[in-house]
């Protein structure tokens, strides 16, 4: 039985809209931040993405799905990349600070996993690791979740900007496993100041990298035919790994897939 709560759909009660704070601002890469907000309880479930004004661009609304599962205590954590020729989620990673006040609505999606189900394998590319993550947090809730499988990737070992994090969660949830996939070994010669500013030394061995595209390497495996499947990431990351999950005789109906 889960402990995290639920909304319930026939009450005409609920808010609409809901307000939370920055609390902590952590810029981990030149294009990517970790923002954690308390605020109201909002009756989201694990894997849907929330609608979001931020005070730096008023009446602009854009979606991010949260990293942690809906609690009580209002706790809030989002991954946000910039996007090229996104001045709203570039804004947002470089401008946000402690204090700022965030408008949010409209939870929506429908990723989700059975935790009395078949194994689980996920798949995520970049901050789709995020709606993922909060995926896991909320299996740990149950006595006996399923052996799940998480295939991280991104272009670089600099790219696994939650290395640490995961690492720290594969120790100690012994039903998971966490998989890191690189298209190449080595990072770019160009620095990351965020980067090396926040390095850490808990992290992925180098023989525990897989290197490809997560497409080929999920491709690899064969037919998923017996798992629950979740991808998210990039549309055109997304794109080709269902491709290449469907070639490999994973079937549909067994397979999730969001953008990121």
């Amino acid at each position: 039985m889960s402990n995290g709560p639920r909304a319930d759909p026939h009450r005409r009660d609920q808010p609409t809209q809901w307000f939370a704070e920055v609390v902590e601002h952590h810029r981990l890469r030149h294009d990517l931040a970790v923002i954690r907000l308390i605020g109201e309880y909002i009756p989201f479930t694990a894997g849907q993405s929330l609608e979001v004004e931020a005070p730096q661009f008023p009446g602009m609304r854009r979606r991010f799905s949260p990293a942690l599962p809906p609690s009580l205590d209002g706790k809030l954590e989002f991954h946000i990349r910039t996007v090229a020729g996104g001045w709203c989620s570039s804004g947002i990673v470089a401008d946000t600070r402690p204090g700022d006040r965030w408008k949010l609505a409209a939870p929506e999606g429908m990723f989700s996993v059975d935790p009395d189900g078949d194994e689980v394998v996920m798949i995520a590319g970049g901050t789709g690791l995020a709606p993922l993550r909060s995926q896991l947090l909320e299996l740990a809730r149950h006595e006996y979740p399923p052996t799940t499988y998480l295939f991280f990737g991104g272009f670089s070992p600099r790219d696994l900007y939650a290395a640490d994090m995961l690492v720290l969660l594969a120790a100690d949830l012994p039903w998971l496993t966490v998989v890191p996939v690189v298209e190449r070994l080595e990072d770019p010669s160009w620095p990351d100041d965020w980067h090396d500013r926040h390095r850490v030394d808990i992290g992925f061995d180098e023989e525990d990298l897989i290197q490809g595209t997560l497409a080929e390497v999920v491709g690899s495996y064969g037919s998923f035919n017996r798992h629950q499947v979740l991808v998210c990431g990039s549309p055109a990351m997304t794109r080709s790994t269902v491709e290449k999950l469907l070639d490999a005789g994973t079937p549909p109906e067994r397979i999730q897939f969001e953008g990121a």
